[in-house]
């Protein structure tokens, strides 16, 4: 069965990067200015902050959690460090990328050890934490926007193409970076193949040895981490910082950059090349609706229409690799080194 779960994510990923290619293709034909350098730019402009969030949102996902707080933790920790830069020009920016992984990751684990302790589904815990976050601090920062010319013109230039020496903006190497560690340690790491052990069958996981209650602490303490490391880039990309709106809603289109890859809500199945696509069709998308003048209230109805679709094409393609007649019930007697490990 692994030499199938291989075929049907190589199949599902390059599916989906061909129906990213004809996206693309559609919209250059309807607005030719969106085959410029400048279009693409912006395309994997949008992709750095998604990214990091989605990386973690995936992980978790593994896991068979769900995590609705993630936007709400990129504009916790990116509120307190836009703070820090406001009151200290000369703060440095990798001391503040450190701090706000650290902000980032004990957020994680504050929702990591209510989900474990109290045996409540991680998506009602994280529903909680979305609104408790963001009104905490709403409230300690009265409401104020973090202009501007309050942050670091050094953190600016990170996501500006004229800042680089290779002509591609940092932010988008720091991301691509963070998606390599990821996959090799998804890949490559025992605890790694201990998230999918355990997301593909729990009481097989157990029988292993594998502890599900560590493992689920630790899918949330990475992803906070990596939702509070995205703040910085996020920064980087908008300018300012509103606690109000920062990252809202941003939870749910790594969900939806998720699922298109081709990661499955049931656990235990999920790739980091596949988030890496799904997240790039977002972007193309994203700016196919900017540039043609479409309403952006059409953008969440394209995202739930092609979650829908991805959906159902991946169960074709599991049920045409005979994928449908593996057990996955947690009282089947499936392996622990069940899932799709390939990273």
């Amino acid at each position: 069965m692994p030499v199938l779960q291989h075929i049907r994510s190589s199949f599902r990923e390059l599916s989906i990067l061909l129906l990213v290619f004809l996206i693309y293709g559609i919209v250059c034909m309807i607005q030719p200015r969106f085959f410029s350098v400048q279009a693409v730019i912006n395309i994997f402009l949008f992709f750095p902050y998604l990214l990091l969030i989605a990386l973690g949102e995936m992980i978790e996902i593994i896991s068979r959690n769900v995590d609705l707080s993630l936007g709400s933790i990129l504009c916790f920790a990116g509120y307190l460090l836009g703070s820090i830069f406001g009151a200290n020009p000369e703060f440095s920016i990798l001391l503040g990328i450190v701090i706000a992984i650290g902000i980032g990751a004990l957020l994680g684990l504050l929702n990591g050890m209510v989900v474990t302790v109290f045996k409540i589904p991680s998506v009602i815990v994280t529903l909680g934490t979305m609104y408790l976050y963001r009104g905490v601090i709403f409230y300690a920062g009265g409401g104020k926007l973090i202009e501007n010319y309050k942050i670091p013109r050094a953190l600016i230039r990170l996501s500006q193409i004229n800042a680089s020496i290779i002509g591609i903006p940092y932010s988008i190497i720091i991301a691509l970076a963070a998606a390599l560690l990821v996959a090799f340690f998804l890949r490559r790491l025992r605890l790694g193949r201990d998230i999918y052990a355990a997301g593909s069958n729990p009481r097989a996981a157990e029988t292993r040895g594998i502890s599900l209650g560590k493992i689920n602490i630790l899918v949330f303490v990475i992803a906070g981490a990596l939702s509070g490391f995205a703040s910085m880039i996020f920064m980087s990309r908008i300018g300012f910082m509103d606690p109000g709106s920062a990252g809202r809603g941003l939870e749910f289109t790594a969900i939806a950059a998720v699922v298109i890859g081709g990661c499955s809500m049931g656990g235990g199945v999920g790739t980091t090349l596949g988030t890496v696509i799904g997240c790039l069709m977002l972007g193309v998308i994203n700016n196919a609706i900017s540039i043609t003048g479409i309403s952006g209230y059409w953008q969440e109805a394209i995202y739930g229409f092609i979650i829908i679709l991805s959906v159902i094409a991946d169960n074709y393609i599991k049920q045409g690799l005979g994928g449908s007649k593996v057990p996955r019930k947690g009282n089947n007697p499936v392996t622990a080194g069940g899932g799709e490990s390939r990273a």
